[in-house]
């Protein structure tokens, strides 16, 4: 079972923070070494997802296919029918959304074991705004047959998934974000199990799942909820498809109510999988916390958190007044 290092998280002064991107890239390169038959693709984002790390280290093993997204998933599906371990990158926003057809078409179709790592998903990419800001790249992926869904809590979390599915035999989409991260989970105890959702902090009164980013909010939204009498169990779900049913099931027995965080749509995300799986197995009170049916704005990453409601403030808010209603 993964345990944070905290009973209660310290201030973000006390934390360490890193960019998953740039473990992202450190870590292909050490996968590089050990694999003479990784190839990693990019579309022209190399210096921002850091994958250029991957092609400073090995540039015959690298390929930068230009602002060309529908391109590259049907280079990376060629590549890996030839059996090739395929790694590919781009921003979140470009990676589902400009080449959903043949990432559907030329990868899953064909169940190809294309990685696709994508970077600068969510809200948090910021000043950018809308336009850059994928909220429903997680639904597009889930939608896809055979295609696993992956959401890291944090950069100790990047390096063991990354590892995992350089062996993994199938799709898989895994979101990275574009600021740093805070190290929350302990790289000594803490390991990655695919499709499982992990406890990471006790609770009785409600179970909060979460991924990515989330998991550091809720984490920081039990110790305010917990000044208020109420014992929240925070989980981390960073495998959002497949998701493991007794994962989501057991905890909701023992508290009675569930809450969803992400950053992402509420419709196709988090929430959905964990309704899908309590409707159809232990129907209980459920409250999503996501971006409701709108777009992104600009501004900083703190900013929106706070605009949406995603922060620790925001999400003990909205779970306190949950509670009282159920």
């Amino acid at each position: 079972m993964g345990l944070t290092r905290f009973e209660r998280v310290p201030p973000a002064s006390e934390l360490k923070f890193e960019y998953m991107r740039q473990r992202y890239g450190e870590m292909l390169v050490k996968l590089g070494e050990r694999y003479n038959d990784i190839v990693v693709l990019d579309a022209d984002l190399s210096a921002s997802t850091k994958t250029s790390v991957f092609a400073s280290r090995f540039p015959e093993r690298f390929f930068n296919v230009g602002v060309a997204e529908q391109n590259l998933m049907g280079i990376a599906s060629g590549l890996a029918a030839y059996g090739k371990r395929v790694f590919v990158s781009t921003f979140a926003i470009f990676a589902t959304g400009r080449a959903w057809e043949q990432i559907r078409q030329s990868i899953a179709y064909g169940d190809f074991p294309v990685r696709i790592v994508a970077t600068h998903g969510g809200i948090t990419v910021g000043e950018d705004g809308a336009t850059h800001q994928a909220t429903e790249d997680i639904a597009l992926m889930r939608a896809i047959p055979g295609m696993s869904v992956i959401v890291p809590a944090d950069p100790v979390e990047v390096l063991q998934v990354i590892e995992f599915i350089v062996d993994y035999n199938h799709p898989v989409y895994v979101r990275l974000s574009r600021n740093k991260f805070p190290i929350i989970l302990d790289e000594s105890h803490y390991r990655y199990q695919y499709s499982r959702a992990q406890v990471i902090a006790p609770g009785k009164d409600v179970s909060i799942f979460a991924c990515g980013y989330m998991v550091y909010q809720s984490l920081m939204a039990r110790d305010i909820l917990r000044e208020k009498g109420i014992e929240a169990e925070i989980i981390n779900a960073s495998t959002i498809k497949p998701l493991n049913v007794e994962d989501v099931v057991r905890p909701v027995k023992r508290t009675g109510r569930a809450v969803t965080v992400e950053e992402h749509q509420i419709i196709g995300g988090l929430g959905s999988a964990v309704a899908e799986i309590l409707v159809e197995n232990h129907p209980v009170p459920l409250l999503r916390l996501g971006i409701r049916d709108r777009f992104g704005l600009s501004g900083s990453a703190n900013a929106l958190l706070s605009y949406f409601g995603l922060d620790a403030n925001g999400i003990a808010s909205a779970v306190e007044a949950f509670l009282k209603q159920t």
